[in-house]
């Protein structure tokens, strides 16, 4: 059992103001094995007192003391790989060749994608006799999720810290441990005391505390465009910069040129990783009309190679997070058999020999509309829907006609082709041809999805404000 029952604030680990706990579950085997303490207001209050303190100084901060301090959280880092891998698998039930494989080595990353970037990045731009520069912005809140938490901790932390700004983290309090031990991270790199604060809590006290604080700057929020929208109403009163990534519903266009086989075999097992549960996940896969039951039997076939169960063993599926997840897929499933879906693969309920813990049977339907509730709604776990086009412009008009707009698939056998769909798609990032991911490139949406951008360069501008100086230079 794990007891993270303190917070990191001022370079220190503190007792809460008012003591409460919260239990932490294994949704593999839906009991407990930890707790942690849910912080208030006043918690919230410390923290931001600190990082304003520390930001008198390290928002003047070298860049070269911010490299060796980017190098030492590297260091400190690695040396926790193993834990913070175990961490996640426990908390969100990620298989464990994908927590070690992908959640910690993402992280990682961002800061070595920082590292590499900060050297050459330019603050200064002349414009005759006016400087414009960029200045940290300050004091930033940022509220996590639960679904990769330790690569949404690390892409705003990274560019944050690599920029001069001080922080506050609250962490998903449904997988609140790998956050813990990234906190430790900070602390063993010899972080600034007051750069780096964290508050373990719940969104309706500490994420509001933070949104709502006239001495945060500005707030990251990463989760559900629902939980975005309540975030923006608590910012609105101090008028801080509020940076989004929200839901997606993301459609995978398999152009009838495509390798057919290849292109949907590898967009259902896309669908499948981290159990569904990625804002950018290919969930919506757009056919050819006329090739909807070759689909169907591919996407079939390939389900029955995936393997679910318990996140110790080599397996593709763990369990998705919570009851609360369970009980929503759960919900969307029904939905889309009710509504006239073609039931390709799975179905409700938990697999076969599963009967502890949050397991979903991977799912698949086929023959949807794209105003079916399984189409519209963010379903946030192992469930794809396959809908049929008729041509190419109703294939984007549908890949378009959806309230989020976070991320995009093109498949096909001519590059040049997927590239002029691909610029007609309306999101913040497309993949053609199942590329992979480039932590160096901006990562947000359009729509409701979110507003600005994360990772690599990009990342940095969202952390800073724009000065100019006007007669710094002789007329």
């Amino acid at each position: 059992m794990r007891d993270y029952l303190d917070f990191y604030i001022d370079g220190a680990w503190v007792s809460p103001a008012q003591p409460k706990t919260l239990d932490v579950i294994d949704p593999s085997t839906e009991q407990p094995v930890g707790r942690i303490s849910l912080g208030s207001a006043a918690d919230v209050d410390r923290a931001v007192a600190a990082a304003q303190r520390a930001f008198s100084s390290f928002g003047r901060s070298s860049k070269a003391e911010r490299l060796d301090l980017l190098d030492a959280i590297i260091a400190a880092y690695k040396a926790r790989e193993k834990d913070l891998a175990d961490a996640v698998r426990e908390e969100m039930g990620a298989p464990s060749l994908l927590a070690s494989g992908a959640h910690v080595p993402f992280a990682l990353m961002h800061f070595e994608t920082a590292r590499k970037l900060l050297p050459d990045f330019s603050y200064d731009v002349d414009h005759g006799s006016t400087l414009i520069t960029k200045e940290p912005i300050g004091v930033v809140g940022m509220i996590t999720p639960w679904n990769w938490p330790l690569n949404q901790i690390a892409c705003k932390v990274a560019p944050a810290l690599a920029v001069g700004c001080t922080m506050i983290l609250k962490p998903s309090e449904v997988a609140p441990f790998s956050g813990q031990i990234f906190a430790e991270v900070m602390d063993a790199a010899g972080v600034p005391a007051g750069v780096f604060n964290m508050v373990q809590g719940d969104g309706p006290t500490v994420g509001a505390a933070i949104s709502a604080h006239p001495g945060v700057d500005m707030v990251s929020f990463t989760g559900s465009t629902r939980g975005g929208v309540e975030v923006a109403r608590n910012a609105a009163s101090t008028v801080k910069r509020v940076h989004q990534e929200l839901g997606g519903k993301s459609a995978n266009i398999i152009l009838d040129d495509a390798d057919f086989e290849s292109a949907v075999h590898q967009g259902v097992a896309a669908m499948m990783v981290n159990s569904g549960q990625s804002c950018n996940a290919p969930s919506r896969m757009l056919v050819p009309a006329a090739r909807m039951q070759e689909a169907s039997e591919i996407a079939k076939r390939t389900i029955a190679q995936q393997k679910v169960g318990a996140p110790t063993e080599e397996v593709n599926l763990g369990p998705v997070v919570s009851d609360v997840q369970w009980n929503r897929i759960q919900s969307l499933i029904e939905k889309g058999i009710e509504e006239g879906a073609d039931l390709v693969a799975g179905g409700p309920g938990k697999p076969e020999g599963l009967n502890q813990g949050y397991y979903v049977r991977p799912t698949v339907f086929g023959g949807v509309n794209n105003q079916m509730t399984i189409a519209r709604e963010e379903i946030f776990g192992p469930v794809l829907v396959i809908i049929g086009y008729d041509n190419e412009d109703q294939a984007i008009e549908i890949a378009n006609d959806t309230p989020y707009g976070l991320a995009g698939y093109v498949q096909s056998g001519d590059i040049g082709h997927a590239r002029d769909v691909a610029s007609r798609i309306r999101a913040g990032q497309v993949a053609l041809n199942y590329a992979p991911l480039d932590l160096a490139a901006p990562f947000g949406g359009y729509k409701q999805s979110g507003n600005g951008r994360e990772w690599g360069e990009h990342a940095f501008h969202e952390f800073m404000e724009a000065k100019a100086v006007l007669g710094y230079a002789p007329a």
